[in-house]
C-alpha cells in the first residue's frame, strides 16, 4: 500500500528541486532563513523539529508534518516523543489537530518507527 507520506519522502526532493529551480529567490531566501533558525542554539534541533510538528498539524500542513518528522527523527526523536507531541497537540487545538494524528503515525510507519 501506498501512503501519503511514502509518496511524499518519494517525491519530496524532486518536487522542491523543481520548484528551486524555477524560483531560485525563494529557494535561496527560505533556505538561509531555516537553515539559520533550525540549527542548534537554546533549544536541540530535537526540539525545533517537534515544535514544527505541532505547529504543521495546528495548521493543517501535510507536507510540513511528513518534512518535520522526518527531521525529528534524524535529530533522535522517538515514536513516544512524537505521540506526546500529538497528544499535546490535541490538548491545545482539539479537533482539529486530533484528525491530523494519523499523517503522524503514517510519516512514522513510513519511516520504520
Amino acid at each position: 500500500m501506498t501512503t501519503n507520506a511514502k509518496h511524499h519522502y518519494e517525491t519530496w526532493a524532486t518536487t522542491m528541486g523543481a520548484m528551486k529551480k524555477q524560483a531560485p529567490a525563494i529557494g535561496q531566501g527560505f533556505g538561509a532563513m531555516y537553515q539559520k533558525l533550525m540549527g542548534e542554539g537554546a533549544l536541540s534541533i530535537r526540539e525545533k523539529e517537534l515544535i514544527a510538528i505541532g505547529i504543521g498539524m495546528a495548521l493543517r500542513c501535510e507536507p510540513c508534518v511528513y518534512a518535520h518528522v522526518q527531521s525529528a527523527v534524524k535529530a533522535g526523536a522517538t515514536r513516544e516523543q512524537l505521540l506526546e507531541m500529538a497528544g499535546v497537540v490535541v490538548a491545545m487545538q482539539g479537533g482539529p489537530g486530533y484528525v491530523h494524528v494519523p499523517e503522524l503515525i503514517d510519516a512514522m510507519e513510513s519511516l520504520g518507527i
